[in-house]
């Protein structure tokens, strides 16, 4: 399976967001897409995920365009947005057994599922609580587990760690990790731990430019291997040329 994002450009009345990104993304690793706050990652987010056209170019998802063919993409997706919206007064099994009946499962499926997901994201101690007294990264963990449901083929998240504690974060990183052997996993970020020890794969927007694309061991060759390093020295060489 590929994601080809081919001379992708996004306009907001005169404001550039995106200008002419091409990346290819395959199945087999996590893809990371790191770049500041406000550099368009989020936007081309919106548009790989249907939720947004792009003002020129294409996304090729194999030989079909979603841009014109969204529910080619809708169908095998799993988002898991900047901002996780839940209703506060479900807890999260109610939150997402609603969630799986939008998607299509059927109660047997669903119900082994959000069991699984559960546990797997420590949340079978406080799943009949209602989420409003969820913590911020409570919340984010039931995205996660809402972002998973129905064995998605593609994986998109914006910012998958906001809120978790560093075991949380490793316990992430391991079932990204797992999951990219079968299926095309991309995580956007501003924080390179995030996808230091999970990308194989990586490109770096700043302003709406793609700056870089290849693999992490590449992107930091210049600076012993040190990942922060290379990121900050690109930004500031970027911010230097403006």
């Amino acid at each position: 399976m590929k994601l080809s994002i081919i001379n992708i450009g996004k306009y907001y009345d005169t404001v550039q967001a995106l200008d002419n990104i091409s990346i290819d993304i395959e199945s087999g690793g996590v893809f990371g897409l790191i770049g500041p706050n406000g550099a368009g990652k989020s936007t081309l987010m919106k548009i790989l995920t249907t939720l947004e056209k792009p003002s020129t170019g294409n996304v090729l998802l194999d030989d079909c365009d979603i841009v014109k063919n969204p529910n080619h993409m809708r169908k095998i997706l799993g988002y898991l947005p900047q901002d996780v919206a839940v209703y506060p007064h479900l807890s999260a099994v109610e939150f997402l057994t609603y969630m799986a009946a939008i998607k299509g499962l059927d109660k047997k499926s669903a119900k082994r599922q959000i069991e699984e997901l559960l546990q797997t994201l420590n949340l079978s101690n406080v799943q009949k609580e209602r989420l409003q007294a969820y913590s911020g990264g409570m919340r984010q963990r039931v995205g996660i587990a809402c972002a998973l449901l129905g064995d998605p083929k593609i994986i998109i998240a914006d910012e998958p760690s906001i809120g978790l504690d560093p075991e949380e974060r490793i316990v992430l990183r391991k079932l990204f990790r797992k999951l990219a052997k079968t299926r095309i996993v991309l995580l956007s970020t501003h924080i390179i731990s995030d996808i230091e020890s999970t990308a194989t794969q990586l490109a770096m927007i700043q302003s709406g430019k793609l700056l870089f694309k290849g693999t992490p061991e590449s992107f930091s060759q210049h600076t012993s291997g040190d990942m922060e390093a290379a990121y900050l020295r690109i930004i500031h060489a970027k911010e230097g040329a403006q």
